[in-house]
């Protein structure tokens, strides 16, 4: 159930209803024991589905992968928190419904996949965006433990993530997620907080409970006094992520993690001054990085400041923190523009922008015009997706090397216009002016 948003590049192709639990299998004929992919959409929590035509898994399942992807809750169906609610049935996990779906479904593939020729035992887990970060919440997830063997993040964020909201405690001056369920019926005129008010919410129809909530009220802030959060339950989100994440407590298993260039921002500066001042004490090393000559324009600026800020430091943060651990890492940044869309991309490659070229699925994507060099990206960046999911490492004959991630060579492959190219992280100094602006920073530091 959810709210369309204009602009969605990948719009389901169902009507938005409650009735939403489904997932999808593709796979190969006539082969049994292959490993599986299993896909997480995005959509900020609030939008998207398995039913987009770019999600098509097709191509996965032509080079002898199953493929499987799913649906989950969105919204106040998906992340909810009530009084009431949380007294009714006190030994269950509460509040995150749309994680416990897409546990739910990886159980689904663990118990059924093999009946469809998949092997139980190599499922790889893949998200972008608000799907990155449910992977990131799974490999920190005890509920989630020993269903997946290797997992995938796109434009997922890392560090930044954390999820420290309580179900029914105030946290770091931020309501509990039952404040926000009484703050939303008392929206309503629904008052209290016992089970006659919660079976008034029940029977509220489900276009009432949904609201004007998508994306682009989540980006106006309109509705985010009642936005309901994803939170600490005890069960599945035992604490704040990165707080797992630095104990070394996650899933150890290979990961494959990254961002576009020009990423998603939500930057906003009315000059260079005020985007610079989210450094802090780091703003003369964050201007130095990003506009030495003076001459970067404005719009330039916060893009990048804001790509960097929320998606592109915290996957590097996130490379370096499950390196440590032990875990096989390998980092990627996406540059490619399509030629055809160079226009609406200045400043680098926007956020979802590499998915259709994992997919091969970008005749879908933006007008559908596919030139050889966009085949040729495609054909790239799919068969290192495939390496990865197969074996959990993306390595393969006829592909640049992709060094395995260490923080000391701060290594990663770079999508480019001229092909994939290994090398050193080329924002380097700027990543870490925006790790330095960070309280938790040390967690990062690169020495």
């Amino acid at each position: 159930m959810q709210l369309a948003v204009a602009g969605d590049d990948a719009p389901p192709r169902t009507t938005p209803n409650e009735d939403c639990l489904y997932l999808n299998v593709w796979r190969p004929v006539g082969v049994t024991k292959r490993p599986v992919l299993v896909w997480i959409h995005g959509g900020g929590f609030v939008n998207g589905g398995s039913s987009a035509a770019i999600f098509s898994g097709l191509s996965f399942a032509r080079d002898g992968l199953v493929f499987v992807s799913l649906n989950y809750r969105l919204g106040r169906f998906g992340f909810f928190a009530f009084p009431a609610l949380t007294q009714e049935h006190p030994v269950e996990p509460k509040g995150n419904y749309g994680y416990m779906d897409q546990i739910a479904a990886l159980r689904w593939v663990r118990d059924n996949i093999e009946a469809l020729g998949g092997d139980p035992a190599q499922v790889t887990i893949m998200g972008e965006s608000a799907g990155g970060a449910s992977v990131l919440t799974l490999l920190a997830a005890p509920d989630a433990r020993g269903l997946f063997a290797r997992a995938i993040v796109q434009s997922g964020g890392g560090d930044d993530f954390s999820l420290n909201d309580r179900i029914s405690e105030p946290a770091n001056g931020t309501p509990s997620a039952e404040e926000t369920g009484l703050a939303f019926a008392r929206t309503l005129g629904i008052k209290g907080a016992g089970p006659a008010t919660l079976a008034v919410l029940r029977a509220l129809p489900a276009r009432k409970i949904l609201g004007e909530l998508n994306m682009t009220t989540l980006a106006t802030g309109s509705e985010f006094a009642t936005y309901p959060d994803q939170m600490i339950d005890g069960r599945i989100v035992t604490a704040p992520r990165d707080e797992i994440f630095r104990k070394g407590l996650q899933a150890r298993v290979p990961l494959l993690i990254g961002a576009t260039d020009a990423d998603v921002s939500f930057l906003t500066a009315r000059s260079k001054d005020e985007a610079f001042a989210v450094f802090g004490p780091a703003a003369a090393a964050a201007r130095k990085a990003y506009d030495p000559d003076g001459a970067a324009p404005l719009e330039q600026l916060v893009t990048e400041i804001g790509a960097d800020e929320y998606m592109v430091e915290p996957a590097r943060c996130a490379a370096n923190v499950f390196a440590a651990a032990g875990n096989i890492v390998f980092e990627y940044r996406y540059s490619y523009v399509p030629e055809a869309l160079a226009a609406e991309s200045p400043y680098g490659a926007k956020h979802f922008s590499d998915v259709p070229f994992v997919f091969a699925t970008q005749r879908y994507f933006k007008g559908g015009q596919v030139s050889p060099a966009d085949a040729a990206n495609a054909d790239t960046m799919h068969a290192y997706w495939v390496n990865f999911a197969k074996t959990g490492d993306t390595n393969g004959p006829g592909l640049a090397l992709w060094p395995q991630f260490s923080p000391q060579r701060d290594e990663l492959l770079n999508f480019t216009a001229r092909g994939a190219r290994e090398m050193a992280d080329p924002r380097r100094a700027r990543l870490d002016a925006v790790a330095a602006s960070r309280a938790s920073s040390s967690r990062c530091d690169h020495g």
